[in-house]
C-alpha cells in the first residue's frame, strides 16, 4: 500500500489512502534511453513496477538481462509488451506466434501476469484468421492474461485507413481481456472513460497518457490532453481496479534528462493523487497545487 497523502482541504493531521493499484512505468517512457536507464528513473521516482515493452534495445530481449535489473534495482516486472510495432518487426523473429510465444516465457520467468498485444495487422491474413482462438490458447497453456490493446485507424490524404483486422478497437471484440491506452483513444477520436465503462471487467491493464485528438499518435502526460484522464483514475479506483496503471508518455523531445525526469514525476504524481481523489469526497488535485508546483519546477 501507497504511504497516505496528507490532505490540507480536509485538516490536520487527516490522509488520503492511495487504492493498492500499482502504478508503473514502461521502459519505452524513456526513449531513447535504454530499458535500463527506465528501471534506475522508476526507483529514484518511486513507481512501484515496469513493463517491459520488448523493442530495439538488446536488453529488452534478453531475459537474464532484465531480470539482472529486476535483483539490482528490486523492482518488479508487471508486463511485456510484445515487439508488435512496425519497427519491430523482425525482433524475435518475423513469426507473430512465434513472438507471443517468447513473450509469454519471459512474463512467466519474471513473474508478469499480463502481455500486452496489438491486434493484427490486415496483410497478417493466418495470424489475423486464428487471432482471438489462439490468444485462448494461449492463456490456458500459460496462465497469463493476452490483453489486445486499443489502437487507432491510420490517416493519409483526408482518409482513415485500417490497417488492423478485425478493427483498431478490441471493445466489441471478443477478448475477455483488454488494454486501454488513452492516447490511442485520442487518436482514434474515442472517449478512454466511455471505453472503460463499457468493458467493465474486461479491462485488464492501462496505459495512462493522454491526447489532444491529433492524427499522430501523441503520448502526452496525463491531464495535457482531452481524455479526461483524472475522471478515469477515479473511475478505476472506485472500481477497485485490480490491474496495473502504466505510465507510457513519449519524452523523446525532452531534451534534457532532467526534462525527462520532471515529465515522469509528474506523470506519476498526477495519476497516485487522481487515485487517491475517489477515496476523498471533498478532495481535489488542486486543492494540493502539487500537479502545477512541478510543471513550474518547485
Amino acid at each position: 500500500m501507497t504511504e497516505p497523502v496528507a490532505n490540507p482541504a480536509r485538516g490536520r493531521g487527516s490522509t488520503v489512502v492511495v487504492p493498492d493499484a500499482p502504478v508503473a512505468l514502461s521502459s519505452a517512457s524513456v526513449y531513447p534511453e535504454s530499458t535500463a536507464s527506465a528501471f534506475e528513473l522508476a526507483v529514484r521516482l518511486g513507481y512501484d513496477a515496469i513493463e517491459v515493452m520488448v523493442g530495439l534495445d538488446p536488453v529488452s530481449q534478453d531475459v537474464d538481462a532484465v531480470r539482472h535489473l529486476v535483483d539490482y534495482h528490486q523492482l518488479p516486472v508487471c508486463a511485456v509488451h510484445a515487439p508488435c510495432l512496425l519497427i519491430t518487426q523482425r525482433v524475435w523473429g518475423t513469426e507473430p506466434w512465434g513472438k507471443l510465444d517468447k513473450s509469454a516465457a519471459m512474463a512467466n520467468a519474471l513473474g508478469a501476469g499480463v502481455v500486452v498485444v496489438h491486434p493484427p495487422f490486415r496483410w497478417q491474413r493466418d495470424y489475423a484468421r486464428g487471432f482471438a482462438g489462439g490468444l485462448e490458447q494461449l492463456e490456458n497453456e500459460t496462465g497469463l492474461d493476452f490483453a489486445v490493446e486499443n489502437m487507432y485507424p491510420w490517416r493519409a490524404a483526408g482518409r482513415d485507413l485500417k490497417p488492423y483486422f478485425p478493427d483498431w478497437n478490441p471493445v466489441d471484440g471478443p477478448y475477455p481481456h483488454v488494454t486501454l491506452d488513452l492516447s490511442h483513444a485520442s487518436t482514434a477520436g474515442a472517449d478512454s472513460l466511455e471505453m472503460a465503462l463499457a468493458l467493465g471487467r474486461r479491462l485488464t491493464h492501462v496505459h495512462m497518457t493522454d491526447g489532444s485528438g491529433s492524427a499522430r499518435d501523441e503520448h502526452l502526460v496525463p491531464g495535457r490532453g482531452n481524455q479526461r484522464a483524472d475522471e478515469l483514475l477515479e473511475h478505476l479506483a472506485r472500481q477497485e481496479f485490480a490491474g496495473s496503471i502504466v505510465l507510457e508518455i513519449n519524452t523523446r523531445r525532452a531534451g534534457s534528462r532532467a526534462a525527462r525526469e520532471a515529465d515522469l514525476a509528474e506523470s506519476l504524481a498526477f495519476t497516485r493523487l487522481c487515485l487517491a481523489a475517489a477515496n476523498e469526497p471533498s478532495y481535489s488535485v488542486d486543492s494540493l497545487g502539487s500537479i502545477e508546483q512541478i510543471r513550474r519546477g518547485r
